[in-house]
């Protein structure tokens, strides 16, 4: 009896009717600036089109995933959420330093395909994609039955987008005495789950505990990582922003000082900006010590504005979500202040 690819556990007819029902959410975030896209080997994008009217244009580009919740959503068998996650964490990592996006790429890997789950995350990354102007450009959909366990998909991305030379993030004039402004975040966005699934699993996603008013624990992991592209462009077109820092792995502590020259630090004041519940939780269940939950986790603080002093009205008034939090300081530390 003849082997096939299927008997191998790789069924290339779900992989075509993947790519079938995830098509019109794929081309309704292209633009006249894709030439070739799903279906071509390789995705063309025009850079004249995309470009034009740029003096010097520096692309910037990023590679990230989801995580582990990719998990939860698993166990919950919600996966409409996941690839907006992974759209908006890369926008918000190349706006870090002035880029707004162009195009994405994504890649989706699983024990066993089954169509209708990867068409639903695909169309979550093409909501994503579109509601930003950025065109989902291709990707790569793989069914690998002796890598991943079963049930458990594997989700990431590559953004690439365009910033005026004169405009690329942090400025050179970041200094001392500069504020620190705070956009909020929605939840854990996409990091601290393998800490976060660890410390639910007591109670269970479907338990609402009061401290969450009313939501589910798994409604609040699920929590979609928001991008802060208008918020980023509401401020630039209102203030000089120096400096942007998105709180993603490392938390606070590790991410502002990324963006800060050498011997800067930053104090940041306690309770300036509204901390999400599911924070308040995750702190009382897993006895966090401080250091820990603001390393692990965002804590509320999504991302991170540095701005001259004398500006912070007007950023305010142009973003009035926004929480004026700190101050950079001539100290190479950033710390948690009353």
């Amino acid at each position: 009896m003849s082997e096939t690819y299927r008997d191998a556990g790789v069924d290339l007819a779900a992989a075509t009717m993947a790519k079938a029902l995830m098509g019109a959410a794929v081309r309704s975030t292209h633009s006249p600036a894709v030439l070739a896209g799903m279906g071509a080997f390789g995705g063309c994008f025009d850079a004249g089109v995309a470009l034009q009217g740029l003096r010097e244009p520096v692309l910037v580009s990023s590679t990230d995933g989801v995580g582990t919740k990719t998990l939860v959503a698993t166990a919950l068998r919600r996966y409409e959420t996941v690839g907006q996650d992974l759209v908006n964490h890369c926008i918000n990592d190349i706006l870090v330093q002035g880029a707004r996006p162009l195009f994405f790429l994504d890649y989706v890997a699983s024990a066993r395909l089954d169509p209708v789950q990867i068409a639903t995350i695909v169309e979550g990354v093409a909501t994503a994609c579109r509601a930003t102007g950025c065109a989902l450009l291709g990707g790569e959909t793989a069914e690998m039955p002796d890598v991943y366990v079963e049930g458990a998909f594997d989700l990431a991305g590559t953004i690439v987008g365009v910033v005026e030379r004169a405009q690329l993030l942090p400025r050179a004039d970041l200094a001392p005495g500069d504020a620190v402004l705070a956009l909020p975040s929605t939840g854990l966005h996409t990091n601290g789950y393998s800490l976060a699934r660890r410390i639910a699993a007591r109670d269970g996603y479907a338990a609402r505990p009061a401290v969450l008013g009313g939501a589910s624990i798994g409604e609040a992991l699920l929590a979609v990582h928001r991008c802060y592209l208008r918020e980023v462009e509401a401020l630039r077109n209102a203030v000089t922003v120096k400096g942007l820092a998105h709180i993603t792995g490392g938390g606070l502590f590790d991410n502002l000082p990324r963006i800060l020259p050498k011997g800067m630090g930053a104090t940041i004041t306690r309770g300036t900006w509204p901390i999400p519940p599911i924070f308040t939780y995750l702190v009382e269940q897993g006895r966090l010590a401080e250091h820990e939950a603001y390393h692990a986790l965002n804590m509320g603080l999504g991302m991170l504005v540095v701005l001259a002093p004398e500006e912070v009205a007007a950023a305010l008034a142009a973003v009035p979500e926004a929480c004026h939090v700190g101050v950079i300081t001539d100290r190479a530390e950033v710390v948690l202040v009353d």
